[in-house]
């Protein structure tokens, strides 16, 4: 057998891997999603004050997620990883446990903070892949995390219409989801930092590279938050029309996103990942027009289907583009991530305040706005052209255990 042929083979291992692994980590999020009443129930807390306690994942990741990069150059990618996925899937049991306001807290800044961190991981990890496979697979790979996300909604709903005891549920899906995840994580690159590499600190502000393309992602992240959070709401209450079809509406967004990440890799291969977010850009602004113009509920609901189509693509080219910015691909990414998760936390809001203060309309006008600075600003997403190569060699990069640099 050649090393050329060796090579292609194991990173075709390696992407299968690391698939896998986010499609473990989505199917933790939809486990917590579908028993969130239950949670709220057995903590004794009102909507408002859950919606305080939502807010700590967040905030968890925002703080540790800069810790991923370091653990990383301390442990090597696929230890760190290993360690920092199993943290994230045990802590799935965390916020069922707790039997008030202050420890659910607790419990959801653990659970955030293990999120982020795993996160930066395998993005990470994701982006070397790419990288050396010398074609787009981010967008896959974020595709798996819904697929992951799906599978784990579906299983909590199964368990939420048994009645069972959540605390039972998420322990034995913990139990899975780590053994699983631990399996997962033996196919993924073996990178090791280099001797003369010098260990990334252990807080820092995002790096500048990532500053532009953490606000392309934002602009994303804001997009999909408000149409995830409200797009039923929008329905209901500015259409008009039943509960049925307004939950139908963030059903089909939902899908939308999933669809488009899964086979937006086609898309990036042939066009580049300037061009696929440009045109995205156009068609998530021209989804948002539709949605502030619609008169009927069928108009809104193909204008958020639009925004889903638009937006799906960009994050995991965000995250492609900020490992291959600068010399640490960790400490890039987690920058990224920082931003992007914040506007994640601060987009519902921020779309109900306005809404109070004007109304939704013109809330999904912002949106709208800030869906056309995906067309405008995507010029900061280039690399060499193919989306997934890489513009030179990174300086002190890390390569796999016993592996030539190709």
């Amino acid at each position: 057998m050649s090393e050329v042929v060796y090579d292609k083979r194991r990173l075709r291992r390696a992407r299968i891997a690391v698939a896998a692994v986010f499609c473990v980590h989505g199917a933790v999020t939809g486990s917590f999603a579908t028993r969130v009443p239950w949670i709220q129930e057995h903590a004794s807390v009102g909507a408002g004050m859950l919606g305080l306690a939502l807010a700590f994942p967040a905030i968890g990741a925002s703080v540790a997620m800069p810790l991923a990069s370091r653990i990383s150059h301390r442990l090597g990618a696929r230890n760190a990883l290993r360690g920092l996925l199993a943290l994230w899937t045990l802590s799935l049991v965390l916020p069922s446990l707790a039997p008030n306001l202050l420890t659910l807290c607790l419990a959801l800044f653990v659970y955030g903070a293990t999120s982020g961190m795993s996160d930066v991981a395998m993005n990470a990890l994701g982006v070397e892949t790419e990288t050396r496979m010398r074609k787009s697979i981010m967008s896959g790979l974020h595709g798996m995390w819904s697929v992951g996300a799906l599978i784990g909604s579906a299983a909590g709903t199964v368990a939420a219409h048994l009645g069972s005891d959540a605390r039972l549920h998420h322990a034995l899906a913990a139990a899975a989801l780590t053994a699983l995840g631990l399996i997962a994580c033996q196919g993924v690159l073996d990178l090791q930092a280099a001797p003369e590499e010098e260990a990334p600190p252990r807080f820092s502000l995002p790096p500048k590279s990532a500053l532009l393309i953490g606000a392309v992602g934002f602009c994303a992240v804001f997009a999909e938050g408000a149409s995830l959070d409200w797009s039923a709401v929008y329905l209901r209450d500015v259409l008009d029309s039943s509960a049925g079809v307004a939950a139908a509406s963030t059903t089909g967004f939902t899908l939308t996103m999933a669809v488009a990440r899964l086979a937006g890799d086609a898309v990036v291969n042939r066009f580049g990942a300037v061009r696929t977010v440009r045109a995205g850009g156009v068609l998530a602004a021209l989804g948002g027009l539709l949605v502030v113009l619609a008169s009927h509920p069928a108009l809104a609901m193909g204008g958020f289907a639009l925004l889903g189509l638009g937006i799906a693509v960009v994050v995991p080219l965000a995250f492609a583009a900020a490992g291959r910015s600068g010399p640490n691909p960790s400490q890039a990414i987690a920058g990224v991530a920082t931003i992007t998760y914040t506007s994640g936390l601060i987009a519902p809001s921020a779309i109900g305040t306005l809404a109070d203060a004007t109304s939704l309309v013109t809330s999904f006008g912002l949106v709208t706005l800030l869906a056309c600075g995906l067309a405008v600003f995507a010029g900061v997403l280039r690399t060499d052209g193919r989306g997934g190569g890489r513009q030179g060699a990174r300086a002190g990069s890390t390569q796999p255990t016993g592996e030539k640099s190709h």
